[in-house]
């Protein structure tokens, strides 16, 4: 009787445990600043798959600043309306580092959108960190290489953090 037993709560661990890593989806805040003044906002919703891999639908509003000509500084006009432009799209993120409480993805993708005057397409590659908190959120850091091709051809370096609440 205690053999079967013991057999029966292997059986169901291990049957939890690998279940663990599968299918966990979220919604993604972030926030960022990239080179050379700019500043982006991203909303996402990520799809996981096996082993911490995962697909992420995005949506990102870009801004970058500069120096008023007439005043010599950033001024609030100069901030909000020197250069903005939205893109939607989808990133691959294989993982490549697995922890306790932590793992690593790449980021490559694609997305689509305007400056408000053009069409700009862009190709998104980098890496991001994510650490497991309780209740299934998640805190996250990026590195970010994007390169945007729209009305001329532009290369956006930076990073961002944010957070991933489960759903």
């Amino acid at each position: 009787m205690m053999k079967r037993m013991m057999l029966c709560l292997a059986v169901v661990s291990i049957g939890l445990t690998a279940n663990a890593q599968t299918n966990s989806n979220h919604l993604m805040f972030g926030v960022g600043a990239l080179y050379e003044k700019g500043l982006d906002a991203t909303i996402a919703y990520e799809h996981g798959s096996k082993y911490h891999n995962a697909w992420e639908y995005f949506a990102t509003g870009y801004l970058q600043y500069d120096d008023d000509p007439n005043a010599g500084h950033v001024t609030k006009k100069s901030f909000w309306h020197n250069y903005n432009s939205w893109h939607l799209g989808i990133v691959y993120k294989p993982c490549v580092n697995r922890g306790r409480n932590h793992h690593g993805n790449v980021r490559i993708g694609a997305s689509g959108g305007s400056d408000l005057h053009d069409f700009v397409g862009g190709v998104h590659l980098g890496y991001e960190h994510t650490y497991a908190l309780k209740g299934g959120w998640e805190l996250f850091f990026q590195v970010k290489e994007d390169v945007i091709i729209g009305s001329g051809l532009s290369w956006r370096t930076g990073g961002s953090v944010g957070l991933k609440f489960p759903l």
